[in-house]
């Protein structure tokens, strides 16, 4: 959902946000569910299993559901060896379960985030537009996501194989090509998604084969950066259930070549929902449920007034995965109308490598 939905699903608070953007009055909205995820969604279509993806078609939006993202990240290094994260992330909230329209009758609400993590600092920022006024939207020939000037667009006539990324703010810009050879991966099973035992789920893909190079700029300063990157793709209308508070979702790039993304969605009542996926280096996949996956939390650390798990146990036994994961910088709040927690990750322990951690509900 990078949620992210996020991810990649993320913490939006779609209720909130609509009464904030779209006019309503100024009542609380009732939650339902963590970031109102768990409302009902009757008008919207369902996801349901079994749905075909088709390409490049399934790389724009989806009308008639009711939220979905376009969301990267990047694991950096320059040339001394200093590490950086990078996040773009754009989101769609459909007000209605209409076809999109021009002008401003258009239903849609857009909501871009972008941040850079050092060791040392984190900046994050967002953009908020309404659809209509081409001001935010996603096209598919040729490819390109936008909000304001932030932008994730083609560079080839094959949408995924060669792009550009680019968002900027008074702290931090960044400027990087995103290149990969290697196919799309279908997550859960055949792309559906499911997040909970009720049968909540997202339509879901992911490009985990990315390689980024360019330059970002923090505080003022220039680096020259490489690294992997990652593409979480997900819609939906309806992807909690009303007891669901919040997840933890990873992205991990393992030095085998191989990689993994696991989602743990916590509940007011009950054990968590665990679900994954691992992806070997030719790209072909294997589901995770929970009885496949150990996630647990270990250091935690006092961030925004918010008790964060900043180093965690990842265990899959039947690939013999046995890895911690630690925080390049545990204070990686994105500090915006709707904070959450995301930042890149260091793994040891069976295998090494890198990744991305989005924390939101705490």
């Amino acid at each position: 959902m990078r949620i992210k939905v996020v991810g990649p699903l993320l913490a939006l608070s779609l209720a909130w946000l609509v009464a904030l953007l779209s006019g309503c009055d100024n009542s609380a909205p009732v939650e339902k569910g963590f970031a109102g995820m768990g409302g009902d969604a009757a008008a919207f279509t369902p996801v349901v299993a079994g749905r075909p993806f088709s390409f490049p078609a399934d790389h724009g939006p989806h009308d008639g559901f009711r939220i979905e993202w376009w969301y990267v990240t990047a694991n950096l290094k320059d040339d001394q060896g200093e590490e950086f994260g990078v996040q773009w992330t754009l989101f769609r909230s459909a007000l209605k379960a209409t076809p999109e329209v021009a002008g401003w009758a258009n239903q849609t609400i857009w909501l871009g985030h972008a941040a850079v993590t050092s060791a040392t600092a984190h900046h994050a920022a967002e953009r908020y537009a309404r659809g209509g006024v081409a001001q935010a939207g996603v096209s598919v020939a040729p490819f390109n996501a936008w909000i304001d000037d932030w932008r994730f667009s083609s560079a080839s006539a094959d949408p995924l194989a060669d792009m550009q990324l680019s968002a900027r703010d008074k702290a931090f810009s960044y400027q990087l090509r995103l290149t990969s050879s290697r196919p799309l991966v279908l997550q859960g099973d055949k792309g559906f998604s499911q997040k909970s035992e009720q049968g909540q789920a997202s339509y879901y893909y992911s490009q985990p084969f990315f390689q980024a190079s360019g330059t970002l700029q923090i505080d003022g300063k220039t680096y020259t950066v490489s690294g992997p990157a990652w593409l979480d793709r997900e819609w939906s209308s309806q992807p909690l259930t009303a007891n669901q508070t919040g997840w933890d979702w990873f992205s991990l790039h393992l030095d085998s070549g191989e990689n993994v993304m696991l989602y743990r969605m916590r509940q007011k009542d009950g054990a968590p929902y665990l679900t994954g996926t691992w992806i070997d280096a030719q790209g072909q996949t294997q589901p995770l449920h929970g009885d496949d996956i150990s996630l647990t939390p270990q250091d935690t650390a006092k961030v925004a007034g918010h008790q964060m798990p900043v180093r965690w146990t990842i265990k899959i036994p039947s690939k013999n995965l046995d890895i911690s994961t630690t925080a390049l910088n545990p204070n990686a709040w994105m500090d915006l109308r709707i904070p959450y927690w995301e930042g890149p990750v260091r793994l040891s322990g069976s295998h090494a490598g890198q990744g991305y951690l989005e924390m939101t509900g705490y």
